[in-house]
């Protein structure tokens, strides 16, 4: 603007020159006078016209530069949230590392409780040979098919099984027969009779029972199953009389 300001009296000072000059003619001052003044307006208006360009520019820059601003802002202000972010899932994530290793540790430890924890179960059935009985005494049925036997705690020799540790037991049996009468069991801990089932077959034909106890055992307790005297039981290949059990958990 300066600038501007300055060519403009040039230019004035310049014309008010030629109108004190004395060398020249009424005249000619007069020609020169016509020709000079359309020619400074001219020059005025283009300058004016330069200067609304200028301010034009200008504004044009201002707004720019203040887009820009604005855009720079919120850059800044997004580049400030991506921060708050990182810095929240880096939070998460050492929460979540820490976590892990507490649950890495529990693991670890449940699987060496579980290892150290004795297990025991077995399944059993009687004989391939058909009908058992009946006898004139009572006789410890002795399941000879063993298909499970983890931790050997049942003898198939002898028909007992031992309570290895001390703890709570489910034992659970099934006994059958084809004969008309009546077919039963005892149930003995060491050698206490602690159940007795009996059941009446009225005609000939399969039938059977089944029954379940929940015992807390010590070490070195048996429980065994005894055929009372007199009566028969059925079994062949397909297994319709079994005897099993498991640990519940130890005490």
């Amino acid at each position: 603007m300066r600038v501007i300001l300055g060519l403009l009296l040039l230019l004035l000072c310049g014309s008010g020159a030629q109108a004190e000059d004395g060398g020249l003619g009424e005249e000619s001052t007069e020609q020169t006078t016509e020709q000079t003044t359309p020619d400074i307006w001219a020059e005025v208006r283009a300058l004016r016209d330069m200067v609304v360009e200028l301010k034009v520019h200008v504004e044009l820059l201002q707004r720019e530069n203040s887009d820009q601003e604005t855009r720079l802002t919120a850059t800044e202000r997004k580049t400030s949230d991506l921060e708050k972010k990182n810095a929240d899932l880096q939070t998460r994530l050492s929460s979540s590392e820490s976590e892990l290793l507490i649950s890495k540790s529990r693991i670890d430890q449940l699987e060496r409780e579980n290892a150290e924890k004795p297990k025991v179960a077995f399944y059993t059935a009687l004989t391939d040979a058909g009908d058992v009985g009946p006898f004139n005494t009572d006789i410890i049925l002795r399941y000879t098919k063993v298909f499970t036997n983890i931790g050997n705690a049942y003898n198939p020799s002898t028909g007992f099984f031992t309570a290895p540790v001390k703890g709570i037991y489910y034992l659970q049996f099934t006994v059958c027969s084809e004969e008309a009468g009546y077919m039963g069991v005892y149930v003995y801990k060491n050698n206490q009779r602690i159940n007795f089932n009996v059941v009446k077959n009225k005609v000939f034909g399969l039938v059977y029972i089944t029954n379940s106890v929940i015992l807390e055992l010590m070490a070195g307790d048996e429980i065994h199953l005894v055929l009372p005297s007199g009566l028969a039981l059925f079994d062949n290949a397909d297994d319709h009389t079994t005897f099993s059990g498991a640990l519940l958990f130890p005490l």
